[in-house]
């Protein structure tokens, strides 16, 4: 069967194995775990792999990023990267969610090539570091050429919405050699129309609810991850129902 012949399929990021559990309550195909979503997402410890690979009877994805930042990586960043994907594999997880450019913006084929290789017979994405990249087309062929599986995209754009044109000229030239996921901003408002406009099979997006913290005692003198103090006592957790709802919408 063809990319373009199947039914549509959801991944849900996460940053807790609480909220992978919710993603797959609402109705996930996959989840991509991640920590440190502030910064758009870094790889996530041992324990919290573990953890999502067996409470998990879905597929799992886990983003292979040692900082935050841009995608130019040191000799040490790229050793972090191998290390990490070797551990994955051992944990038994489905695929592992890579980006890796040159200084110049192209794709940085050369490390991308080894760290496919390495992660081999996990799937493989290459992450939104495609959003920041010289020329989107071209990439795509060294993406194809270098065996990826699926690029996540927001078009070039701040969100899928704004970037359905590019999403859907990217759509149109993978021809299924590869799959095109669309990702920024997707809700149940929207995800209908970027599916209709790009032709996209394959869907990525959050789904949080904020909820407060349950301690009874507070110290809004401190900080720790912001300079609101206040924002200690509150977390982002994904929402099994909006999950739910936003799929409802797409279909």
């Amino acid at each position: 069967m063809k990319r373009s012949d199947r039914v549509l399929s959801f991944e849900i990021c996460v940053d807790s194995v609480e909220s992978a559990i919710a993603a797959q309550d609402g109705g996930a195909d996959r989840v991509e775990l991640c920590d440190n979503l502030f910064e758009g997402g870094t790889t996530p410890s041992f324990g919290s792999i573990a953890m999502a690979r067996e409470m998990l009877s879905i597929k799992l994805h886990v983003i292979i990023r040692p900082r935050g930042g841009d995608f130019l990586y040191t000799d040490a960043e790229f050793e972090i990267m191998k290390r990490d994907i070797e551990a994955t594999k051992r944990l038994g997880v489905d695929g592992v969610v890579i980006g890796l450019l040159n200084a110049d913006g192209n794709i940085d084929a050369e490390r991308t090539r080894e760290l496919v290789s390495l992660a081999r017979p996990m799937s493989v994405t290459f992450h939104r570091a495609f959003d920041v990249c010289l020329d989107p087309f071209e990439a795509l062929e060294t993406l194809i050429d270098l065996g990826i599986d699926r690029v996540l995209t927001s078009g070039q754009k701040p969100t899928a919405t704004e970037g359905a044109e590019m999403i859907g000229k990217l759509v149109k030239q993978a021809d299924d050699r590869i799959i095109i996921m669309a990702c920024g901003s997707l809700d149940d408002a929207n995800i209908a129309d970027v599916i209709s406009a790009t032709g996209v099979k394959e869907l990525h997006f959050t789904a949080f609810e904020t909820i407060e913290s349950a301690m009874q005692y507070r110290n809004d003198a401190v900080a720790m991850g912001s300079d609101n103090a206040g924002s200690e006592y509150i977390r982002n957790v994904t929402s099994a129902e909006k999950v739910k709802r936003i799929i409802k919408a797409a279909q």
